[in-house]
């Protein structure tokens, strides 16, 4: 178990690492979308090239954020079932849903949209608005947040199973989101 868990960390160090660039997006989308719209206003230009970019980086802090915020327990849940649960239970609600759902789906999405990523890669495919920009660096991020979320259940699910085990303690209290 002391093995996969070495493996765990790992995968969380990587994530947390993606984590924090998903936490630039955020920021550097909000430079160019202000950008964008007072250049347009006060001189009347703009183009094309900054507002795909601003969904690139949308992609990005989406994509890349999704694993850190499983890592960190704050993806969304069933509250009505989850909350009812003791921690036992909600280990094993998790363990069977990285099983069951994400492990599979996650592998499922990554391997369909690899070659989705590769045909424009290969291509050089452009966007065919005017000041377009490439496209295979936006089509890269669906493979890769999908196999770096697949990573992170694999590393929820070590943990679960070493929760089950006795061999740590694993955090399963989960707030209600405040609406």
């Amino acid at each position: 178990m002391g093995a996969l868990l070495a493996f765990s960390r790992g995968i969380d160090w990587l994530n947390e690492r993606f984590g924090r660039i998903a936490d630039w997006c955020v920021l550097i989308a909000c430079l160019i979308s202000a950008g964008n719209a007072t250049v347009r206003y006060l001189l009347s230009y703009s183009t094309n090239g900054l507002l795909e970019i601003q969904w690139y980086l949308f992609g990005a802090l989406v994509l890349l954020g999704a694993p850190y915020t499983l890592q960190r327990n704050e993806h969304v849940r069933v509250d009505l079932v989850y909350m009812a649960l003791s921690p036992r239970g909600r280990l094993w609600v998790d363990t069977i849903g990285f099983l069951v759902i994400l492990i599979p789906a996650g592998i499922y999405l990554t391997l369909l949209s690899f070659p989705f990523f590769w045909m424009s890669f290969v291509s050089d495919e452009v966007s065919q608005n005017a000041g377009g920009l490439i496209l295979w660096p936006a089509k890269l991020l669906l493979p890769l947040g999908f196999a770096l979320l697949t990573l992170q259940g694999v590393s929820e699910l070590i943990k679960r199973i070493a929760g089950l085990s006795g061999v740590i303690e694993v955090e399963t209290t989960y707030e209600k989101p405040l609406q």
